[in-house]
């Protein structure tokens, strides 16, 4: 495929990436109202969260196995209709319980538009033309986290909009995407006969939902030290031990174990975790601390995220076009590993009367090392794995480090809450006010407009120390991701896309290695006059990007002695 004709086919791509995005982000500013207009709960508002989170994460294994299955094109178009009906629901939502529904709705579809993007992109893509592609995607994903809160805060801040326009926005990116998917993305039907692992299916759903409630809900509607985290980290682990047990034995499981035999896969799947604890579970606090201790508005607090997410936006697209010019692609890792470690360092030292320039530049460097780490991260695991196994390898990393940003900021969270009590209640001793004088020390989160200034100021105090230390905590998982990508082996990127890989694959002729030789050019061709049986001589695509199409003559691969020049 030409340049132009990737970019057409990843439209619809990006479209779902920026849908899949915007549904996790948009409602953080505008839940307040949400919860205050449905009249609901406080608990009810941690489950309007945690609903989207968990079905997400839950069903990203799921969606990347029907992938190595099924028509992944299909996929996504069911994966976005699920958003659309979730999205819908939520719009017209009169009661609590009903929201929660369409936000699970709209979890599994984000779900299948997390895990499929980055599946469907390896299948028309050779990993060695892939980076700069990857860079674009980092882009949007930087984008619509972005935009989400910033967007969310405007719509509600608007008269005669409000909260509700938070879910519709999503549909017409959502339906926008499904016809340019359907005009622009051409794949080959997989017809592979095959078995669900319905069981292993549900034991790693219950599993994973069991810790992520726990994690979601800990320090909140109870304590850490409680019987319900006894009840649901014990029944979470067995649950995982069990799927654990029947993946081994099942002929097609949901996540085949063998994949984390894989140095790269095993690394790359651990960095990834600690990505996600370090990057979701550090910056998503950086929101309420420009309008808590900075003391701005919702809409404003969404610009001056603006610097991280222009240094992560220049720094994926850089690094992916050098990393498709020149085929190295472990020193990206190593520099954005460390490059993250520092500005979460740096980050670490900020507080209430820290300038915003200098918070600025500290949130740039961690948004270079974020841009050159997460996407490429995928790259290097997509490069070294069977392409029958694609699927299951980009489903895994999106999994755990969705889980890596769910821990996070729910443990990150907890930190948080306590140091503020804890600098809250110091500050009220040491001006001579009962702990709790003025509203402030009651644990929940301060109306600033309403206190008096003597108490604001320790309030916003309070903050400045807390969201700091959050950074603190976050900088060692940082430093854990760079150590796991230190020992990533670096492979020459392969030339060939997905599609061409796997029908390698099923001749014989590659294995998960991969094969550029003549022997993998005379499987790819045998390969590609069986995905389209219409035209009478096929073409042999070389997926090096300047090489001609090869005509090749009905039984001419077959014939003894006669190779097949792949360019």
């Amino acid at each position: 495929m030409s340049d132009r004709q990737i970019l057409q086919a990843m439209s619809g791509l990006m479209a779902g990436m920026f849908v899949a995005i915007l549904a996790g982000t948009v409602v953080s500013n505008a839940l307040p109202r949400i919860i205050a207009d449905l009249g609901a709960s406080q608990s009810s508002y941690t489950w309007v969260v945690t609903a989207e989170l968990l079905a997400m994460t839950a069903t990203v294994p799921l969606w990347g196995k029907l992938a190595d299955l099924y028509n992944q094109k299909l996929l996504l178009q069911i994966s976005l209709g699920l958003f659309v009906v979730g999205s819908l629901l939520a719009g017209f939502s009169h009661e609590v319980g009903l929201l929660i529904f369409s936000r699970v709705a709209q979890g599994i579809g984000a779900g299948g538009l997390t895990a499929l993007a980055q599946v469907v992109m390896a299948a028309i893509i050779p990993p060695r033309r892939l980076g700069k592609y990857a860079g674009i995607f980092g882009a949007v994903f930087a984008v619509g986290t972005v935009a989400g809160p910033l967007i969310g805060g405007v719509l509600v801040d608007t008269s005669w909009l409000g909260w509700r326009w938070c879910f519709f926005i999503g549909v017409p990116f959502a339906l926008l995407a499904i016809v340019l998917l359907q005009r622009t993305l051409k794949l080959p039907v997989n017809r592979r006969e095959a078995k669900i692992d319905y069981l292993g299916a549900f034991l790693i759903v219950a599993g994973v939902c069991a810790l992520l409630i726990w994690v979601s809900l800990a320090g909140n509607s109870f304590d850490w030290a409680s019987w319900q985290t006894a009840a649901l980290t014990g029944g979470g682990l067995v649950l995982l031990v069990a799927a654990v047990f029947v993946e081994s034995r099942v002929a097609e499981p949901i996540i085949p174990l063998g994949i984390f035999r894989n140095r790269t896969v095993a690394l790359t799947t651990v960095a990834s975790l600690f990505v996600g604890l370090a990057m979701f579970g550090g910056t998503v606090f950086l929101s309420q601390y420009f309008q808590i201790s900075l003391g701005k508005s919702p809409t404003v607090a969404g610009l001056m995220s603006l610097p991280m997410i222009m240094g992560l936006l220049v720094s994926s697209t850089v690094a992916g076009q050098i990393i498709s010019k020149t085929g190295r692609w472990k020193a990206y890792l190593v520099a954005g590993g460390a490059t993250m470690t520092a500005g979460l360092g740096l980050l670490s030292t900020i507080g209430s009367d820290t300038s915003f320039g200098l918070t600025s530049v500290y949130m740039a460097v961690m948004g270079v090392g974020v841009g050159m780490l997460m996407q490429n991260l995928v790259l290097a695991a997509q490069n070294d794995v069977a392409a029958s196994e694609l699927g299951a390898a980009t489903s895994v990393l999106s999994f755990f480090r969705s889980l890596g940003g769910t821990i996070g900021t729910s443990v990150l969270g907890a930190i948080l809450a306590n140091r503020v009590a804890a600098e809250i209640t110091k500050g009220l001793t040491d001006a001579g006010v009962p702990a709790g004088g003025g509203g402030a020390g009651s644990g929940a989160v301060p109306d600033m407009a309403t206190l008096p200034a003597p108490i604001r100021a320790i309030v916003e105090h309070a903050y400045g120390v807390a969201t700091g230390e959050i950074f603190l905590v976050a900088a060692p998982f940082a430093l854990l991701a760079l150590i796991c990508v230190v020992f990533v082996k670096e492979r020459p990127l392969k030339t060939t896309s997905g599609l061409q890989r796997l029908a390698d694959e099923v001749d014989g002729a590659d294995g998960p290695e991969g094969g550029d030789g003549a022997d993998a050019g005379r499987a790819g061709a045998r390969g590609s006059s069986r995905t389209a049986p219409d035209a009478p001589a096929q073409p042999v695509e070389t997926g090096w990007p300047d090489a001609p199409a090869q005509p090749v003559e009905t039984g001419w691969p077959d014939a003894p002695g006669q190779p097949v020049e792949t360019g």
